[in-house]
């Protein structure tokens, strides 16, 4: 029997429990310790590596969607469930590519359709690495995308529809009720919001910098310290673009260019 890796992030003891209860009675799953906010997630992932998350979406110090963010640009992303007590937060958990969405209370029945699910993305997830490793071909050298990347961006630049490769973008600005798409070449507009671009570049190395900007990780070439713990990212344009990050920002943005 192939055991599953599983972990709870949830500030909410009572949750953790009534999940974790679920959990102990699927004989394939090994229970991890759990996480209470978003930045103990991240360290715990780290050291634990587990294949499923449960993750509470609202959580202090660093929201469950900040985190799953954050570990979306690593090369081992567990398969996500959102849990949650909101409806509302379906647009969030689609934008995570997660493999199902919870309710609290968990429902025991709505439980075990979601473990079937998550058997399943898993057997999909072996099944292309093994035949990657049987055509001698690295995950990096696959033609194929990436599950749960998109491999074109469309966006409304106003009077025309325009595709872009989300791998081209630098970096991502708001500008009123607009926002501003850089890629090395040109400049495009979109009337989409930053979270939503944020929302549809989620496996790809994107983060959110400050409250206005979204940088591709990929393009970063230095980081100079300001002041009062913000910094400014410089990209590898040709004009070295500054691109600010906030205080709250900066700890984690250090953390994860540093692999951590």
């Amino acid at each position: 029997m192939t055991m599953i890796k599983v972990m709870i992030a949830d500030d909410e003891r009572l949750a953790r429990e009534e999940l974790g209860y679920l959990l102990e009675q699927e004989k394939d799953v090994v229970l991890l310790p759990s996480a209470t906010n978003g930045r103990e997630l991240l360290e715990l992932v780290r050291k634990h590596e587990p294949e499923v998350l449960f993750l509470d979406i609202k959580m202090p110090e660093m929201e469950g969607i900040q985190a799953a963010r954050i570990l979306a640009a690593s090369e081992r992303c567990p398969l996500i469930v959102c849990s949650t007590a909101y409806e509302d937060y379906a647009v969030e958990a689609f934008g995570l590519n997660a493999v199902d969405y919870l309710l609290k209370p968990t429902d025991p029945s709505r439980f075990k359709e979601t473990m079937n699910r998550v058997r399943v993305r898993l057997a999909q997830q072996n099944n292309r690495n093994a035949e990657r490793e049987a055509a001698g071909l690295s995950a990096a050298a696959s033609a194929a995308p990436a599950a749960g990347k998109l491999s074109k961006l469309l966006l409304d630049d106003g009077s025309r529809l325009v595709v872009i490769d989300p791998e081209a973008i630098l970096y991502a600005e708001r500008e009123d009720r607009l926002i501003n798409i850089y890629t090395l070449q040109q400049r495009f507009t979109s009337k989409m919001t930053l979270q939503q671009l944020e929302q549809k570049l989620a496996a790809y190395a994107f983060f959110r910098t400050h409250r206005s900007y979204l940088v591709n990780l990929n393009y970063v070439y230095e980081l100079i310290p300001w002041f009062n713990g913000a910094y400014n990212v410089t990209l590898k344009d040709e004009q070295r673009t500054q691109i600010p990050v906030s205080r709250s920002c900066a700890k984690d943005l250090l953390k994860l260019l540093q692999g951590q």
